[in-house]
C-alpha cells in the first residue's frame, strides 16, 4: 500500500479502492467491469474479443466469481485477468 493508501501489484502501479455500488455502474459492453474473488476487473477492452461471446457481459458490473471458475476456462485466464485488474472491492 502507498502513502494515499492505494493497493500496488506487480500488474498496476496503483490499485483503488471501490464499493460494490461504483462496480455497479460499470455494467455494459462499452464499460464492463467484474468482481472476482473481490478483485475488480475493468474488462471493457476484452469483451469483444471473449471466446464465450456476450457471456461476459452476464455479471458486468457485478461479481462473477462462479462463472469465472467454471468449467469453461483454460488455466491461462487465471494468469491473463490479471492484466485488467483495476482494484480491490471494498466491504
Amino acid at each position: 500500500m502507498d502513502a494515499q493508501g492505494n493497493i500496488q501489484n506487480k500488474h498496476t502501479n496503483a490499485l483503488k479502492a471501490y464499493t460494490k455500488a461504483e462496480v455497479s455502474l460499470h455494467n455494459k459492453r462499452t464499460d464492463c467491469w467484474i468482481i472476482i474473488k473481490d478483485k475488480v476487473y475493468d474488462v471493457t477492452s476484452y469483451v469483444e474479443e471473449h471466446p464465450g461471446g456476450d457471456a461476459i457481459l452476464t455479471h458486468a458490473g457485478d461479481d462473477s466469481t462462479e462463472g469465472f471458475f467454471g468449467p469453461q476456462h483454460a488455466t491461462r485466464v487465471f494468469d491473463m485477468i490479471e492484466d485488467f485488474r483495476i482494484g480491490e472491492l471494498v466491504k
